[in-house]
């Protein structure tokens, strides 16, 4: 069993960087795709940004178009730590951020952090 945990959440201003980290434990080698999500209050969880594992190395970064361009996905195999790293960060970035692993089996997320929380002020 997988089980990410996300940190690196906080309040900061408009314009701001922030760096999330998620660290996955457990049977890392199922895990195909790692995803971020976000979720603003009232509204649905969205898709953020997503990377394959090929080796030991992400592959075919994928990326919101409202975040593309501000925001970079990263990996550390060694580490088993997955990171986004957030810049320019706006307002409507306002949400909890969770990492989730797809699994090579299901071909679906079913790993999922318990979330952090970001804040942008205006």
């Amino acid at each position: 069993q997988v089980q990410p945990v996300e940190s690196g959440g906080g309040l900061v201003q408009a314009g701001d960087s922030l760096r999330l980290s998620c660290v996955v434990s457990g049977r890392t080698f199922s895990t195909s795709v790692m995803g971020w999500f976000r979720q603003a209050p009232g509204k649905e969880r969205e898709f953020v940004a997503s990377s394959r594992w090929v080796l030991s190395s992400l592959v075919d970064r994928e990326y919101a178009d409202s975040v593309r361009g501000r925001f970079t996905l990263s990996g550390d195999n060694a580490k088993k730590t997955v990171y986004l790293q957030m810049n320019s960060l706006k307002p409507e970035d306002t949400a909890v951020y969770y990492c989730a692993a797809k699994s090579r089996l299901t071909g679906e997320y079913d790993a999922w952090g318990q979330g952090t929380q970001v804040t942008v002020s205006s």
